[in-house]
């Protein structure tokens, strides 16, 4: 269920809205030479800076004939409405030109609409299927969505017309973002020589030269200069330079540009939005809000906007608790707080006391972590939009993330989760943000799978058919896997790739090499120099022996590809059908060809339903435990074993096993009555009461059963006050409730002289 703070705007009322409040999508560059002459000098007072003169040239052409002319013209001047029509109209009167469709998808493009952009982009390449303009802003679209990789396409462009000036934008831009940055400045010097030989504006070109300067730790003066000279209110200069450290993580730089974006052009909306965003990443809610109520004053149909001023006022709707030793703050929902306070608590400490003595940094400032219950108010707090796919975000010190309740029982471990993002608080703070985001999750990855609360080296088969597909990068470009995946589920494999990397580089050169690995990007440095400064190899042979690696470790799958898959299908249907010996013989084999794999459908608990299937649940126990060990997390499957645990008088581990099931799904009131009941039984008094506690704030029907074993663990601990204000408690809800009457007349007994 969508939560009332995650708002969206359907497309019909975000036109008539920006009619009605004059905000249009930002005025796109044309650097097309069949721009009408009639509309460049417009342009050239607009790109300039001088607004007045601009609107008057471009009102004067609202009287002709020409639609497509027209529609530039209201697009120009923030008439959203009107130029949607006017490009509709010029689109039907010039069926067979490609242009008007192109022009109108810009117009879509700049507004954020990339589904109706590409639609007319591939209509007019339906027309013109060598068309320069749709194909350029084909190419635009990828790049800006971060879909694919848009190298082949942008040299195609590039080697058809080097006189074209947006496609070595693109790529000047792409090569940035991949952290190509010769490669980017020589793209980006050649769209300023084009600019200036033919007369067009160079702020793009400009904005991205100051951009490598920027990320290359270099002052960018001699651009800025330039572009503001030629346009004194171009805020999109800082504006973008903002946004190349948003995607580096490097928030609190980012701050100060997108300051000097909304000083330069105060009515930059989409600054003061995009600087509200930002400090919500930095933790400063009072200017985030701030500079978020700017931008709706001028902007009240950017959906990013409005979506995330309406969770900023639900915060009302949380608990923010604070604790000094470690600092740390909390923000979690009021209607499950006491639940999750414990666990929540427990494990941050426990992650920041492994990470601070494992990479020798202590954060600088308190951690902050916020658990949404909704997953769509994660992704508005996450991008300012709902409908995000990631579990959870770091912002430095700050960690976001969905509740154990964002999500369906059993979908995701939140606790890894947690884990997984409070290592990256250390490898982000540890160098100053400069880790290259690969290893950055590589080692959040191996974090996990090292020292998080479920560990094992769990991965799947898609990771071994990328290996033996070719399609691992190699390591000093795993960066683009992130980036800009060039097929399907590569983002999730580079996950896999980067922690399988940490992994093999820990066996190869140890722990502390690793360590030091991560902290060679304290200076600016590539991946492949560090590679050749601490593990003393070239990357190529890195990558040689990373391949060795991983044909070592999963050398079974590798040999046969196929059987895996046709043993699973057979353990599987075997298990179905009952036959215990063949999904045990099947199961078996599954596990030997790729014991890695622990997600649905594993083979250990296939094998464990048949050895218990078979009567023999010790065998059962020991499939479970495997699958535990190997990264096994499922809830049923982790309750199934405290089951048999318990069945089998092993009572300590089933209480180890059962509070395991805590860090994946805590919300489930039953869990922790089983579990309190197993904690007094193997003398954790401490714990239980932890239990009965989180149990009672869940509000279960049998309140008086969660108040008597809340009696019971205080009685255990010592503390005969909180015991007897238990079971009076008990015995209100339930009178007759002969248990909590027998122990109070026990206690009282006991207090007597």
């Amino acid at each position: 269920m969508k939560h009332p703070s995650a708002f969206v705007l359907p497309l019909a009322v975000m036109a008539l809205g920006l009619s009605l409040s004059g905000v249009a999508p930002a005025q796109q560059i044309d650097y097309d030479p069949g721009r009408a002459d009639a509309l460049r000098r417009c342009d050239d007072p607009l790109l300039r800076g001088r607004q007045e003169q601009a609107s008057r040239c471009y009102r004067a052409l609202l009287t002709r004939a020409e639609p497509l002319l027209r529609a530039e013209a209201q697009w120009a001047l923030g008439d959203f409405q009107a130029a949607n029509q006017a490009f509709r109209d010029a689109v039907a009167a010039a069926a067979d030109d490609p242009r008007p469709r192109v022009r109108w998808g810009r117009l879509f493009l700049a507004a954020g609409q990339y589904q109706d952009a590409m639609r007319l982009f591939q209509e007019a390449l339906e027309i013109a299927p060598r068309d320069y303009g749709a194909r350029v802003a084909s190419a635009s679209v990828a790049a800006e969505r971060f879909s694919g990789d848009v190298s082949d396409s942008l040299r195609e462009l590039l080697d058809e017309d080097q006189g074209r000036i947006e496609a070595h934008l693109v790529a000047a831009r792409v090569a940035i973002e991949n952290g190509r940055m010769e490669e980017a400045r020589s793209s980006a010097e050649r769209a300023l020589e084009l600019a200036q030989a033919q007369r067009r504006a160079p702020l793009e070109a400009q904005t991205l030269l100051a951009a490598v300067e920027v990320i290359g730790h270099r002052d960018p003066a001699r651009w800025t200069r330039a572009a503001l000279a030629y346009n004194p209110r171009y805020g999109t200069l800082f504006e973008e330079l903002g946004y190349f450290e948003v995607i580096r993580r490097r928030y609190r730089e980012a701050e100060g540009w997108y300051a000097r974006a909304v000083e330069v052009q105060p009515d930059l909306w989409s600054a003061h939005r995009e600087r509200g965003l930002n400090l919500l990443r930095l933790g400063e809610v009072d200017g985030a809000r701030a500079s978020l109520t700017r931008a709706y004053s001028g902007d009240r149909f950017s959906t990013a906007t409005v979506n995330t001023l309406r969770l900023l006022d639900s915060f009302d709707q949380y608990e923010f608790i604070d604790s000094r030793d470690p600092p740390l703050r909390l923000q979690l929902h009021r209607k499950e707080a006491a639940a999750l306070r414990p666990y929540v608590a427990q494990l941050a400490r426990q992650s920041i006391a492994t990470f601070a003595q494992r990479y020798g940094y202590t954060p600088t400032e308190p951690v902050t972590i916020e658990l949404y219950p909704e997953h769509d108010d994660f992704g508005v707090r996450t991008a300012g939009l709902p409908g995000i796919g990631l579990l959870g975000v770091t912002f430095g010190h700050v960690v976001a993330m969905d509740s154990p309740s964002g999500r369906q029982s059993g979908d995701f471990h939140w606790g890894s989760t947690l884990w997984h993002e409070m290592a990256h608080v250390f490898t982000l703070s540890a160098t100053q943000h400069r880790v290259p985001r690969w290893l950055s999750e590589g080692l959040s990855m191996f974090e996990e799978w090292r020292t998080g609360p479920t560990p094992g080296v769990s991965v799947g088969p898609d990771l071994v058919e990328a290996f033996i597909a070719d399609k691992l990068l190699p390591v000093a470009r795993l960066d683009e896997g992130f980036l800009r995946p060039a097929y399907e589920n590569q983002v999730q494999i580079s996950y896999m790739q980067a922690g399988l990397v940490c992994l093999f580089a820990e066996q190869r050169w140890g722990f502390a090499k690793l360590v030091e690995f991560l902290h060679a990007f304290r200076e600016d440095i590539t991946t492949a120099d560090a590679v050749r400064r601490v593990f003393a190899v070239e990357p190529e042979a890195f990558d040689a022996e990373f391949q060795a690696f991983m044909k070592q470790r999963f050398a079974p799958y590798i040999a046969q590809p196929k059987r895996w898959l046709e043993q699973m299908r057979a353990a599987l249907t075997a298990r179905d059908e009952k036959n215990w010996a063949a999904a045990r013989t099947a199961a078996r084999a599954g596990i030997e060809l790729l014991p890695e794999f622990t997600a649905g459908g594993n083979a250990y608990q296939t094998l464990a339903t048949a050895e218990e299937g078979a009567g023999n649940k010790a065998a059962a126990i020991e499939a479970l435990r495997a699958w535990r060990k190997a990264g096994g997390w499922d809830p049923q499957g982790l309750r199934k074993l405290a089951q048999l645990l318990v069945e089998a008088g092993n009572q300590s581990e089933a209480a180890e096993v059962l509070d395991a099931v805590n860090y994946v799904d805590p919300l489930a009131p039953a869990g922790h009555a089983e579990l309190g009941e197993l904690l007094l039984a193997t003398n954790r008094p401490a714990d239980a009461l932890r239990e009965y506690q989180v149990l009672l704030a869940l509000a279960p029907l049998d309140t008086a059963g969660a108040n008597y074993g809340l009696a019971r663990a205080a009685r255990a601990t010592g503390d005969a006050a909180a015991a007897r204000r238990h079971l009076l408690q008990a015995l209100e809800t339930a009178p007759r409730f002969r248990p909590a009457q027998k122990l109070l007349l026990e206690m009282t007994g006991e207090e007597s002289p």
